[in-house]
């Protein structure tokens, strides 16, 4: 019996790690997956993953998320920005800059922490439903926000992913090269495992999956200036295909990122098979199975280059931010083949 459960979900992770894990498989990347990482490295080549964290610009792709604002900070009464030391002592020729940002967490290039998704769960076999995160951690009591609407996630925060180290192999499947950007396809296991086939790609215990669907690049085009047609571009896996779930759960992939906004179709509509979720990918791994999710990175020039030399797997460095009790980060993925 777990402290905090004593009925875990279906198809879920919880305890594996110790009734207090807050990694989820991430723990599946230990020295072993590090050092196959560092194995795919040949050329010393290496690819940011990250687009710019202003882009994708606006707020059609999500009304509730704002670019970044970047202001200074306040020194000696005026903005600390291109400030002159004269004005204190004449002899100083010396100017200053310094800045402060207002950033939300999962604008641009991210990694949704294990406290981003939860769900309403009879942890108690008693009938009654909780709001908990993986490994049944609190809403309200482990997850929480004051009075004042400050916020902490004192379990599954993201600065638990960046003291673990997100460093391993990386392994990409090319979804653009199938489907193009219009219309939109939602790939389902049947189409994954055809194209996987196609292109020899193979995904073992402990890898990062990176899904290329295209949207980078349509994003990068418009220039920090979106219009909604992107809402229904590129590829989305299908979280509603049964067989596409059971295969994340048995492929014992550590993570999953995408350069798409969610990695699978959204704005879905609940189903009676749909487990009272319309993000069944996100359910799935943030709350079952405690796999991260990455969202919105730039994959297009590493894609481009793995096809033309034959390859689909290098070492990924993507650690989150080091912010305590936040529940997503900017990431800026540096991948090296």
């Amino acid at each position: 019996m777990n402290k905090r459960w004593n009925n875990r979900p279906e198809n879920s992770t919880w305890g594996e790690w110790g009734e207090d894990d807050q990694l989820g498989r991430l723990n599946l990347i230990d020295q072993r997956k590090v050092l196959q990482g560092i194995a795919e490295v040949k050329v010393g080549k290496t690819f940011c993953l990250s687009l710019p964290l202003d882009y994708p610009g606006g707020q059609v792709l999500n009304k509730v998320r704002f670019p970044p604002v970047i202001k200074p900070v306040i020194r000696n009464d005026a903005p600390y920005f291109n400030y002159m030391w004269n004005r204190s002592n004449p002899e100083h020729k010396d100017i200053g800059s310094d800045d402060v940002v207002l950033l939300h967490t999962q604008y641009s290039t991210q990694w949704d922490s294990l406290a981003h998704r939860g769900k309403l769960f009879d942890i108690n076999g008693d009938g009654n439903l909780k709001p908990v995160y993986y490994n049944g951690f609190r809403a309200g009591e482990d997850v929480a926000i004051d009075e004042k609407h400050e916020t902490k996630a004192k379990a599954l925060g993201i600065e638990h992913m960046a003291t673990h180290g997100v460093q391993g192999r990386g392994v990409l499947v090319d979804l653009f090269s199938e489907y193009g950007e219009f219309p939109r396809k939602e790939v389902g296991y049947d189409d994954l495992m055809r194209i996987m086939e196609r292109d020899d790609v193979e995904v073992e215990e402990g890898d990062i999956l990176c899904l290329w669907t295209g949207l980078d690049q349509m994003i990068m085009r418009m220039q920090g200036e979106p219009d909604h047609s992107i809402n229904k571009a590129s590829a989305v896996l299908d979280g509603f295909d049964k067989k596409l779930l059971n295969w994340i759960i048995d492929s014992k992939v550590a993570a999953i990122a995408s350069d798409n906004l969610a990695v699978e179709a959204v704005g879905k509509k609940l189903t009676p098979e749909s487990n009272g979720t319309n993000l069944p990918i996100h359910e799935l791994c943030l709350f079952r199975l405690g796999v991260h999710l990455g969202e919105l990175w730039y994959l297009a020039d590493l894609a481009n280059w793995l096809r033309k030399h034959n390859r689909s797997k290098f070492l990924l460095t993507a650690p989150p931010l080091r912010l305590t009790g936040a529940v997503g980060s900017p990431v800026t993925p540096i991948a090296t083949v």
